[in-house]
């Protein structure tokens, strides 16, 4: 079995006027960072914040009366938890979702807000879909799965028709791989509309599942990424075997890249990505050279994420960019020394976010005193010129 373009036409129709025709927009200050033409898919502005509603829902209209009496379920901690709660309540769809113990509260709230049943079992989520299947069997429920559904997979295709509809001279499309229901569907709309369009594959460094099934590796899989929506082990049988002959390469992407487009949607387009959500731009950073000159189409495929990670992530980009800088000093302890640092600091326009004042440090002479200083700047030029002049007033620097 397979899906065909028919297939992702007919979930078009199904879906029409129940979620949301995205914009594909053109990115003048993208383009000009990253050397391509960029152009933007918003699935971030869909109701639940990403692009699994189209899926979720198509299965939902595609299931018997029986079935729908019956109800479904599925494992997730992510976005088709609450894609197919939400659609799930609409058509009045019982829908049980069971997540592992760690999904972070805000999704099991906005899960169970979106009226779905939510069960909290195992540690991981191999453990929670282990037990969403032994519940269907027990309860004779529809099991709706992330991404290893030809349904599911039809309904993520639309989007590709909508993209080419918008943009039909589109030359590559990096598509972020989870388990591979996303780029199944792009892939055969795309290919089938536009057979010399490129598809590349876009996947966390820490979990290279299609690649490694792809080269025939057994690569290991683990770690901390903040593109958590495609932190898979294993892509799924059926993607796999639809998303390989119609993917042209698979890129492997650092951490510093997912989030430096993280940064990147919130800073110029204003916006909000996760970290899945803006794999397909930092392929755009992590290999410039792919897609240097060509018209591109890029995905931002959720826009979920938690607040104090965005924090963190929009920081660690002002210190990646200088912006945002420790400074040490050592002077003499007398009256008068941070006065003069300030000032300093202050006349070239720096702004002092935090002062830590040390007198004990062993390796500070006891007559003297060590400041780290951290200031915010408008860029690495301009720090440089803030640390030339306060070496050129006798108070030499060092980052910290």
């Amino acid at each position: 079995m397979t899906i065909t373009l028919d297939d992702i036409r007919a979930a078009a129709a199904r879906l029409e006027g129940h979620v949301e025709r995205t914009p594909c927009r053109y990115s003048r200050t993208l383009s000009e960072i990253t050397g391509a033409e960029v152009w933007v898919k918003f699935e971030n502005l869909q109701f639940t914040a990403a692009y699994k509603e189209r899926g979720a829902l198509n299965k939902l209209l595609l299931l018997s009366d029986e079935e729908r009496a019956r109800g479904v379920i599925a494992a997730s901690a992510g976005n088709h938890a609450q894609g197919l709660a939400y659609h799930g309540a609409r058509l009045g769809v019982p829908v049980t979702i069971v997540m592992p113990k760690g999904t972070p509260f805000v999704k099991v709230e906005h899960t169970r807000q979106h009226g779905a049943n939510v069960v909290i079992f195992g540690d991981t989520y191999d453990e929670a879909a282990a037990h969403a299947q032994q519940l269907r069997e027990e309860r004779s429920l529809t099991f709706v799965h992330p991404f290893d559904d030809y349904d599911v997979m039809a309904g993520q295709g639309t989007i590709a028709l909508e993209m080419l509809e918008d943009v039909p001279d589109l030359e590559v499309l990096p598509v972020p791989i989870g388990g591979g229901g996303l780029i199944s569907g792009v892939a055969t709309a795309a290919k089938a509309i536009k057979p010399d369009i490129r598809i590349i594959g876009c996947e966390p460094a820490m979990f290279p599942s299609f690649t490694a099934r792809m080269r025939g590796l057994n690569a290991e899989a683990g770690g901390q990424t903040i593109a958590e929506g495609i932190a898979v082990r294993e892509v799924g049988t059926k993607t796999y075997a639809i998303a390989r002959p119609l993917i042209d390469d698979v890129l492997l992407l650092e951490e510093p890249y997912i989030e430096r487009a993280v940064a990147l949607y919130c800073n110029v387009e204003k916006t909000i990505a996760e970290g899945a959500g803006a794999a397909s731009l930092a392929a755009l950073l992590a290999y410039p050279e792919r897609f240097r000159g060509k018209k591109c189409g890029l995905i931002l495929c959720g826009g979920n994420i938690d607040t104090r990670l965005l924090a963190s992530v929009l920081t660690r980009e002002l210190v990646r960019a200088q912006r945002l800088v420790s400074l040490r000093i050592i002077g003499d302890d007398r009256p008068g020394l941070l006065a003069t640092v300030s000032r300093v600091i202050g006349e070239m326009g720096g702004n002092i976010i935090e002062v830590a004042h040390n007198r004990l440090a062993l390796d500070v002479p006891a007559k003297g005193a060590e400041f780290d200083i951290m200031i915010e700047t408008r860029d690495a030029q301009h720090t440089q010129e803030i640390m030339v002049a306060l070496r050129d007033s006798g108070y030499p620097p060092r980052t910290v």
